[in-house]
């Protein structure tokens, strides 16, 4: 097998975070469903725009957020998303190559606007998002390069992606390549109500192999079974998949596979402030722990420590070194 030019290469919807702190009032107000994630139309987007308070703004979307942390602990990572060639899109481009990500989809002349994800964050921590696709949903299987994909030891695929349809033929075309060149397909199931849209779908993806491993945290895992068991559920799962990884919040994650099931605790951490990429983040850290061959226990540990940093500031990117939070707790980098 050819060497891989990339340890781990994402492809997601390409959404600009626009986070703000506000009140279970302003959720009633505007008739959001906490802790979800709405997709919502343009109009929609400009009213919420509109009455919310000063924000914090940076380039996100769920694999985004993991390649930028597997970038961050000193692998190499890509990625792949459709942002418009605007203000914004132009901004995001830039955001996500300053963190040393290799980012070359060619963006949209036209059509509608980069996305964006207003994330509401109430004081607990909880995050609330309303998403507009926009330009992400118009990425097609031509923006897939074959070359890139084939270079890339692990391809990591959004659930969310699922969503559009020309994005749905990416991901499968992206997939199709990576097996053929002997890499691993990994994909996270996203959010739970992804997964009441898609869920024999998804369950279709695991049991043909066109993934091989999939994240999941504990709504997720029963949604995708209908069983409030969590134990059934996990049965499943390791039945269905090749590798399994679920979250299970303060109570770390559990790994299975045909060879057995291994749990990682949590990281400690002081005070949460803010969810958001918190599995996104857990991703990175595990997939790392992959690419160096660490074990199941020592990726767990690394998705740990890595989703325990991003959770007690604002935003879904890493703002210390993960590669050196890894070294100071005797982990392998």
């Amino acid at each position: 097998m050819a060497e891989a030019k990339y340890d781990v290469l994402g492809i997601g919807n390409a959404i600009f975070d626009v986070l703000v702190q506000t009140d279970e009032k302003f959720l009633a107000d505007h008739g959001m469903t906490k802790g979800g994630m709405s997709l919502i139309d343009e109009a929609r987007a400009t009213s919420i725009y509109r009455d919310m308070g000063p924000a914090t703004e940076m380039s996100g979307g769920s694999a985004a957020n993991t390649i930028v942390g597997i970038a961050n602990f000193g692998a190499r990572a890509a990625y792949v998303g459709k942002v418009k060639d605007d203000q914004i899109g132009r901004l995001y481009s830039h955001d996500i190559r300053a963190a040393k990500v290799a980012f070359e989809t060619r963006p949209a002349a036209d059509g509608p606007a980069t996305g964006c994800s207003y994330i509401m964050v109430t004081p607990d921590g909880e995050r609330t998002m309303n998403t507009y696709l926009g330009a992400a949903q118009d990425l097609t299987p031509d923006d897939i390069d074959a070359a890139q994909i084939a270079a890339s030891r692990i391809v990591y695929l959004e659930g969310y992606l699922w969503d559009p349809k020309s994005a749905k033929e990416a991901f499968v075309k992206a997939a199709s390549i990576a097996h053929g060149a002997g890499r691993q397909v990994a994909l996270t199931l996203s959010d739970s109500f992804c997964v009441d849209r898609f869920r024999d779908e998804f369950l279709d993806l695991m049991r043909k192999g066109t993934v091989d491993l999939i994240f999941a945290n504990e709504s997720e895992l029963h949604s995708l079974y209908q069983t409030a068991d969590f134990d059934t559920a996990l049965k499943q799962l390791r039945e269905d998949t090749k590798l399994g990884v679920v979250t299970r919040s303060e109570k770390g994650c559990v790994v299975v596979s045909k060879a057995g099931i291994v749990a990682a605790p949590a990281y400690p951490i002081e005070k949460m402030v803010d969810t958001t990429g918190a599995g996104d983040l857990f991703a990175a850290g595990f997939l790392f722990g992959l690419v160096r061959n660490a074990g199941h226990e020592n990726a767990g540990r690394l998705g740990a420590l890595a989703a325990a940093e991003v959770i007690q500031h604002i935003g879904a990117r890493p703002l210390a070194s993960l590669k050196d939070l890894a070294k100071q707790n005797g982990l392998p980098v």
